[in-house]
């Protein structure tokens, strides 16, 4: 039988990826509600794991820039400076809790060359044993133009994959997916989307502030698609409901998994 939204709070294994606007600029104060959320569902025994953006825009002021930078290299130095900022911002949190964070830090060719992969794999599974929380964010720092992951919906997908998570919560700035931009007239909210749907005729629109995160409605569609393949139960939602998401409410855009492939991996 096919996972629900109810089964939520059940589920063994749990991805939780946010965006960069979410939690970080005058939105950095969420993080403290987003681990609120993070640690309810670890107390209760679900093993989480957090792919966390923002490396970039949370080095931003510390740099003095007011606008992304669009050359890699100053990503990567505002990354370098951001990534370790923003990870002790989440251990803090965490800590209310006695939660500890990993750091995990992969590239794209990290999840393509078997060695690296299994060992990313094998990382974060001892970490989940340990009753670590994992906080996985892109490489920035390594990472050049040509294997960047490009957005994290991906990376999240794919660490899900690799993880055989039971569900993946892809955290927006909007409630759920709309057949079209959901400030645009008649636009419909989905609710549901059938593993294999095509979606035909349907228009994205961006998701996330300007000049701050590179993902969209777009990316999250691919990323869902990749994760439902791979037997992975999809969520799409704000990310203020994610207390509600953990909690099995109906909320949100939910992509149903790959039946046959989520049988085989269980």
């Amino acid at each position: 039988m096919s996972m629900t939204r109810s089964d939520i709070p059940h589920a063994k294994r749990i991805v939780v990826k946010v965006g960069s606007s979410s939690i970080s600029g005058e939105n950095a104060h969420r993080i403290e509600s987003l681990v609120d959320a993070l640690a309810t569902a670890h107390a209760r025994g679900t093993e989480v794991v957090l792919v966390s953006s923002g490396a970039i825009a949370t080095g931003m002021p510390f740099l003095g820039l007011g606008d992304r930078p669009t050359d890699l290299a100053t990503q990567q130095a505002a990354a370098a400076v951001g990534q370790n900022v923003l990870i002790y911002r989440y251990q803090e949190s965490l800590s209310r809790f006695d939660i500890t964070a990993g750091q995990v830090l992969l590239t794209a060719g990290d999840l393509e060359d078997p060695v690296p992969r299994g060992n990313a794999e094998q990382a974060m599974n001892r970490l989940l044993e340990l009753r670590i929380l994992p906080i996985v964010n892109e490489n920035d720092t390594v990472a050049t133009a040509e294997i960047r992951f490009g957005d994290n919906d991906r990376l999240a997908a794919l660490v899900a994959s690799l993880l055989h998570a039971d569900v993946l919560i892809l955290l927006s700035d909007v409630d759920a997916l709309y057949t079209k931009p959901p400030h645009e007239p008649g636009a419909q909210r989905l609710e549901h989307v059938a593993y294999g749907d095509e979606l035909v005729g349907l228009e994205f629109g961006s998701v996330g502030a300007a000049g701050v995160g590179t993902g969209g409605a777009a990316t999250k569609v691919s990323a869902a698609r990749l994760a439902a393949d791979a037997g992975v139960s999809v969520l799409v939602t704000n990310s203020t409901m994610v207390d509600q998401a953990l909690s099995g409410e109906f909320i949100g855009t939910w992509f149903e998994a790959s039946s046959a492939h989520a049988t085989a991996q269980k």
